[in-house]
Order: structure tokens, then sequence, then C-alpha cells
């Protein structure tokens, strides 16, 4: 595809906050991210499918408009940070860093396998724009409020941006740091984004442990919260651009309403048969027709 966004030419490049494209092209490239998602996978032979589908806006918006980057220089101080609580979703991620510059578009042709920094999870000693590693669901919270005190005590204003799953905020390490977020009032210097799917690996949240009001609880700790749909790009732009300063105030939790499997009929329909597997050539073939059609 012919890319319109803006992409670094020098290790010194900084790609701005608020950048300006188009919210058509976004979308664009949420469905650009859902045809290499499978292609990826169609490469390793098993993948997480409907889980990455459910946030591909997200990370259109995120890498393509919000964050502060320099992909030729990933370990700049004053970078964003984004931390992949929902760490088995990175595939979605890996055509992202190599488009903006991170590395070699020739390294996607090794995913999945044997010596690849390339994997179904991601790892920051392996990959360039990996601020954290993850794939054990729950920690990355926990590490993104550490990274947003640094920020505080070095005089920094970065942002970290983590983004968690509705099933992963079962787990309790993540209320832990939830309420110490809350205390140290990092305002807009840590963003919780949660991909409210509805689903967890093994069926409906609600059958789980039911973690609604997603947004009451977490302004029952001392957040501030705010609920849009995570497959809308505008709505999505226009809540990231009105992050409040880094620095004192409430941080802030934004619960995106997603779909698992969005952007494909037959995942939407079964999310959960596709959080884990591998389509046939012929699944693959109508998947990508569809994606393409709705593509200008």
């Amino acid at each position: 595809m012919t890319a319109t966004v803006e992409k670094p030419d020098s290790d010194r490049t900084e790609l701005e906050r608020g950048r300006r494209v188009s919210h058509a092209e976004l979308a664009r490239r949420a469905d650009w991210i859902r045809l290499r998602t499978i292609d990826l996978i169609d490469r390793a032979g098993l993948g997480h499918y409907s889980s990455t589908f459910s946030c591909a806006e997200i990370f259109s918006v995120l890498y393509y408009h919000t964050l502060r980057l320099r992909p030729g220089q990933p370990d700049w101080p004053d970078r964003d940070r984004f931390l992949l609580g929902k760490g088995h979703v990175a595939t979605g991620l890996w055509p992202v860093y190599a488009d903006l510059g991170y590395y070699p578009a020739e390294w996607l042709e090794t995913f999945g396998q044997i010596g690849s920094p390339l994997n179904d999870h991601p790892n920051m000693r392996l990959a360039p724009g990996v601020d954290f590693s993850s794939g054990s669901l729950g920690h990355n919270l926990s590490v993104g409020l550490g990274m947003s005190l640094a920020g505080r005590l070095t005089g920094r204003d970065y942002r970290t941006f983590v983004l968690t799953g509705d099933g992963e905020i079962q787990e309790g390490q993540v209320w832990e740091a939830i309420m110490a977020a809350g205390h140290y009032r990092l305002g807009g210097g840590l963003v919780a984004i949660v991909d409210a799917n509805g689903f967890s690996g093994h069926g409906p949240t609600s059958e789980a442990i039911n973690i609604e009001s997603v947004a009451d609880r977490f302004t029952a700790f001392g957040w501030q919260a705010v609920e849009v749909d995570g497959h809308d790009v505008a709505a999505l732009c226009e809540t990231f651009d009105a992050l409040p300063p880094v620095g004192e105030g409430r941080p802030v939790c934004v619960v995106a309403r997603t779909r698992k499997g969005k952007g494909l009929a037959m995942m939407e329909e079964s999310p959960q048969s596709w959080h884990l597997g591998h389509l046939t050539p012929e699944q693959r073939d109508r998947a990508r027709a569809e994606i393409e059609a709705r593509m200008p």
C-alpha cells in the first residue's frame, strides 16, 4: 500500500504528538494492520487474530497520530512510552514498527521463527520500539506507573500509555497499580487504555469475574475515566488530544468499547474461536478480500 503518513528519515527525526493525518487514513491503517496480521500469522502457522483486531484502531491512532517518538532512536529519553499489557496482540504492532522505521521490513519475514526478534509476545531486549516485555498478564500497568513516576522525578514530560484487556484487569496486581496511581496523581503522564471487548482467553469476562462498570471502578480509585467507541478513530483522536498536562491531577483511563474480531464478519460472529488459531488458505483469501473491499 502507499502510505501517506509521516516517516522518519534520520535518527533525530521526531514524530510529534498530534500529527496531522486524516481520520480516513487512520481507519485505513487499522485495516492495513489487520491485513498484515493475517499475513504474519499465515507465515507463523498460529496466532491471535480476534484480540489483535479489536485494538487495531487504537494502534493506528497511537502510532500515527498521538505518540511522540523517534523511531531512529528507540531509547530517546523524551519519547512517549507504550506498554502492551495484553502482549499476545503484538503481532499487530510489528508491521507498524517496521513501517515507521524501527527496523527493516525484512524482519517481518522471520516472524515466529526460532531466533527471530519478532514473536507472538513483545521482548524489549530483542525488538526496537518495545518499551517493556509482556506475556504473563497483569504486570505492565505497574511498570507504566513506575515509568511515569520516573518522569516526574527526572523532570521529563513524556506520557506513558498502557493498553490492557478487560480480562487482564481481573488480575489483583492491576488494581494495586490503579490504587497507587490515583494516590500519586500523575495526571496525563499515565494513561491506561482498556480494550473492553468483553472476552478473555476462556470466554466472556462477565462469566469469569465481572469488572463492570470499568469506568466507575477507576474513578473510585482516583482516576479520570472516559468511555469511547474503540473503533471510532475520530473519537480516539479527540480523547487523546484532550489529555490533561503531564504532572499533578488524576491519571486517565480510556475505556475503549471494542468488538473482538472487529473487521471480519466470521470472527465477529465467533470471536472466541479465533482467539488463537490459523486461517485455512481459503479462509485467508476470503478474509483479505473482505478487508480490502472497504479500503480506498
